[in-house]
Protein backbone atom coordinates (compact mmCIF):
# COMPACT_ATOMS: atom_id res chain seq x y z
CA UNK A 1 0.00 0.00 0.00
CA UNK A 2 1.29 3.41 -0.94
CA UNK A 3 1.20 5.95 1.88
CA UNK A 4 0.37 9.54 0.93
CA UNK A 5 2.64 11.11 3.59
CA UNK A 6 5.60 8.97 2.56
CA UNK A 7 5.12 9.82 -1.11
CA UNK A 8 4.89 13.55 -0.32
CA UNK A 9 8.13 13.48 1.65
CA UNK A 10 9.85 11.40 -1.01
CA UNK A 11 8.73 13.92 -3.61
CA UNK A 12 9.93 16.84 -1.51
CA UNK A 13 13.31 15.41 -0.57
CA UNK A 14 14.19 13.16 -3.51
CA UNK A 15 11.75 14.36 -6.13
CA UNK A 16 14.31 16.19 -8.27
CA UNK A 17 16.06 12.85 -8.71
CA UNK A 18 12.81 11.05 -9.54
CA UNK A 19 12.60 9.00 -6.32
CA UNK A 20 8.91 9.60 -5.69
CA UNK A 21 8.00 8.93 -9.31
CA UNK A 22 10.02 5.71 -9.30
CA UNK A 23 8.37 4.68 -6.02
CA UNK A 24 4.90 5.36 -7.41
CA UNK A 25 5.23 4.10 -10.98
CA UNK A 26 8.38 1.97 -11.15
CA UNK A 27 11.70 2.36 -12.92
CA UNK A 28 10.09 2.73 -16.35
CA UNK A 29 8.55 6.10 -15.52
CA UNK A 30 9.76 8.59 -18.14
CA UNK A 31 8.93 11.64 -16.01
CA UNK A 32 11.15 10.30 -13.23
CA UNK A 33 14.04 9.87 -15.66
CA UNK A 34 13.44 13.34 -17.10
CA UNK A 35 13.59 14.85 -13.59
CA UNK A 36 16.81 12.98 -12.89
CA UNK A 37 18.35 14.18 -16.17
CA UNK A 38 17.29 17.79 -15.56
CA UNK A 39 18.75 17.71 -12.04
CA UNK A 40 22.04 16.23 -13.18
CA UNK A 41 22.34 18.78 -16.00
CA UNK A 42 21.60 21.57 -13.52
CA UNK A 43 24.28 20.32 -11.15
CA UNK A 44 26.67 20.13 -14.09
CA UNK A 45 25.77 23.74 -14.88
CA UNK A 46 26.74 24.76 -11.34
CA UNK A 47 30.03 22.93 -11.74
CA UNK A 48 30.68 24.73 -15.06
CA UNK A 49 29.88 28.09 -13.46
CA UNK A 50 32.37 27.37 -10.67
CA UNK A 51 35.04 26.11 -13.08
CA UNK A 52 34.70 28.60 -15.94
CA UNK A 53 33.15 31.55 -14.15
CA UNK A 54 29.77 33.17 -14.47
CA UNK A 55 30.48 34.22 -18.06
CA UNK A 56 29.98 30.66 -19.32
CA UNK A 57 26.88 30.76 -21.56
CA UNK A 58 26.20 27.02 -21.28
CA UNK A 59 25.85 27.28 -17.50
CA UNK A 60 23.19 29.97 -18.01
CA UNK A 61 21.02 27.35 -19.68
CA UNK A 62 21.92 24.42 -17.43
CA UNK A 63 21.62 25.95 -13.95
CA UNK A 64 17.90 26.82 -14.28
CA UNK A 65 17.15 23.17 -15.10
CA UNK A 66 17.87 22.22 -11.49
CA UNK A 67 15.46 24.85 -10.24
CA UNK A 68 12.81 23.69 -12.68
CA UNK A 69 13.16 20.07 -11.58
CA UNK A 70 12.80 21.14 -7.94
CA UNK A 71 9.71 23.18 -8.83
CA UNK A 72 8.19 20.26 -10.76
CA UNK A 73 8.81 17.99 -7.78
CA UNK A 74 7.11 20.54 -5.54
CA UNK A 75 4.10 20.47 -7.87
CA UNK A 76 4.03 16.68 -7.66
CA UNK A 77 4.06 16.98 -3.87
CA UNK A 78 1.12 19.37 -3.98
CA UNK A 79 -0.79 17.16 -6.42
CA UNK A 80 -0.39 14.03 -4.32
CA UNK A 81 -0.77 15.74 -0.96
CA UNK A 82 -4.02 17.50 -1.86
CA UNK A 83 -5.61 14.44 -3.47
CA UNK A 84 -8.76 13.28 -1.62
CA UNK A 85 -8.48 10.05 0.34
CA UNK A 86 -11.01 8.18 -1.78
CA UNK A 87 -9.28 9.10 -5.03
CA UNK A 88 -5.82 8.26 -3.62
CA UNK A 89 -6.93 4.82 -2.53
CA UNK A 90 -8.80 4.11 -5.77
CA UNK A 91 -5.75 5.06 -7.88
CA UNK A 92 -2.80 3.82 -5.84
CA UNK A 93 -4.30 1.31 -3.39
CA UNK A 94 -7.09 -0.36 -5.40
CA UNK A 95 -7.32 -3.37 -3.10
CA UNK A 96 -7.86 -1.22 0.01
CA UNK A 97 -11.10 0.34 1.17
CA UNK A 98 -11.86 3.87 -0.01
CA UNK A 99 -11.15 5.32 3.45
CA UNK A 100 -7.98 3.34 4.21
CA UNK A 101 -5.48 5.02 6.51
CA UNK A 102 -2.68 5.09 3.90
CA UNK A 103 -4.53 7.68 1.80
CA UNK A 104 -5.47 10.05 4.62
CA UNK A 105 -3.85 13.43 5.05
CA UNK A 106 -1.91 13.75 8.32
CA UNK A 107 0.18 16.51 9.86
CA UNK A 108 3.27 15.07 8.20
CA UNK A 109 1.56 15.49 4.85
CA UNK A 110 0.61 19.08 5.65
CA UNK A 111 4.18 19.88 6.70
CA UNK A 112 5.45 18.43 3.41
CA UNK A 113 2.95 20.57 1.52
CA UNK A 114 4.01 23.76 3.30
CA UNK A 115 7.70 23.05 2.75
CA UNK A 116 6.95 22.15 -0.85
CA UNK A 117 5.40 25.56 -1.45
CA UNK A 118 8.39 27.34 0.09
CA UNK A 119 11.09 25.27 -1.60
CA UNK A 120 9.40 25.09 -4.99
CA UNK A 121 8.75 28.82 -5.17
CA UNK A 122 12.27 29.68 -4.05
CA UNK A 123 13.86 27.29 -6.55
CA UNK A 124 11.74 28.44 -9.46
CA UNK A 125 12.22 32.15 -8.86
CA UNK A 126 15.94 31.76 -8.16
CA UNK A 127 16.58 29.80 -11.32
CA UNK A 128 14.60 32.25 -13.43
CA UNK A 129 16.39 35.23 -11.88
CA UNK A 130 19.79 33.63 -12.48
CA UNK A 131 19.05 32.79 -16.11
CA UNK A 132 17.57 36.19 -16.95
CA UNK A 133 20.34 38.08 -15.16
CA UNK A 134 23.04 36.25 -17.09
CA UNK A 135 21.19 36.76 -20.36
CA UNK A 136 20.71 40.50 -19.87
CA UNK A 137 24.32 40.96 -18.76
CA UNK A 138 25.49 39.31 -21.97
CA UNK A 139 23.22 41.60 -24.01
CA UNK A 140 24.64 44.67 -22.28
CA UNK A 141 28.21 43.50 -22.95
CA UNK A 142 27.37 42.85 -26.61
CA UNK A 143 25.83 46.32 -27.00
CA UNK A 144 28.84 47.92 -25.35
CA UNK A 145 31.17 46.16 -27.79
CA UNK A 146 29.06 47.34 -30.73
CA UNK A 147 29.13 50.95 -29.57
CA UNK A 148 32.93 51.06 -29.38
Amino acid sequence: MKNKSLVCWLSLVGGPFGLARFFMFGRRDSVGWALLLMSLLGIYGFERAQSFGLDDPLSWWLVPLLGLSIAISALHTLYWGLMPTERWNSLYNPNASSDALSGKTHWLTVMALVLSLMVGTTALLSSLAYGFQRYFESQIEASQQLSQ
